[in-house]
């Protein structure tokens, strides 16, 4: 396999016709290798339009281990906007390629696993590419609690959930944003968040993509938008 044309294809194919035209974006995936990140037994599939399972069971994609389809990585990027001084939270590292991404634009990023193995690949692969800007702690998103003032200018949930949990908002600054995925099958919206003040938010929802869920985000919050 050509891996430079590959990377272009997916670009060019998948990424681009998905309304991600932000130049820093596409430079940014010309350039981070996404093929580093995959589990070896899926290198092939590295620039595939799917999401790719991170350990050999046939469940792995279903329960949410898994890498998210690029030109969703990409899209949840873009919307974002980060700057390089920004604070970001991640939650589900996966293989640590979002990460990766994440610590490109951004000043420094704190990515919680919750499964042991997953994790410790993902440190691994982040050292291995260079990465130092990112923290991955192995912890439960949908527990995790942030104590003090709200500190992150930029939340992401690499997978889906049913709705945001008005804890995670609490910890956005104000003019800081929240990327996720959120809904049930069949129909799920690319979600952003922005906190404009101390109670208030603006939701935009721009795009459709049914992805598999975090674990235990399962109980629906009392915050309605």
């Amino acid at each position: 396999m050509n891996i430079e044309q590959a990377r272009f294809n997916m670009i060019e194919q998948q990424i681009r016709p998905w309304n991600v035209l932000d130049a820093s974006v596409l430079e940014l995936l010309a350039h981070c290798k996404r093929e580093d990140f995959v589990p070896a037994a899926h290198r092939a599939l590295a620039f595939a339009d799917m999401e790719l399972p991170l350990q050999a069971d046939p469940q792995a994609v279903a329960e949410g281990r898994c890498m998210l389809a690029p030109k969703v990585e990409a899209r949840m990027l873009q919307d974002l906007a980060l700057r390089p001084t920004d604070s970001v939270l991640e939650i589900g590292t996966g293989s640590g390629y979002m990460a990766a991404l994440l610590a490109s634009q951004a000043g420094k990023v704190l990515s919680l696993e919750i499964v042991p193995e997953l994790a410790q690949q993902a440190r691994e692969n982040l050292r291995k590419a260079g990465v130092t800007k990112v923290e991955v702690r192995e912890a439960d998103g949908a527990r995790f609690q942030q104590t003090g003032d709200p500190c992150y200018d930029a939340i992401v949930l690499s997978g889906s959930v049913a709705e945001i949990p008005h804890a995670l908002l609490a910890m956005l600054k104000i003019g800081g944003r929240l990327s996720a995925i959120v809904g049930d099958e069949p129909v799920m919206r690319g979600t952003l968040v922005t906190r404009t003040s101390d109670t208030d938010y603006r939701v935009v929802q721009g795009w459709d993509f049914c992805a598999a869920r975090l674990a235990h985000f399962t109980e629906p919050s009392r915050f309605k938008f």
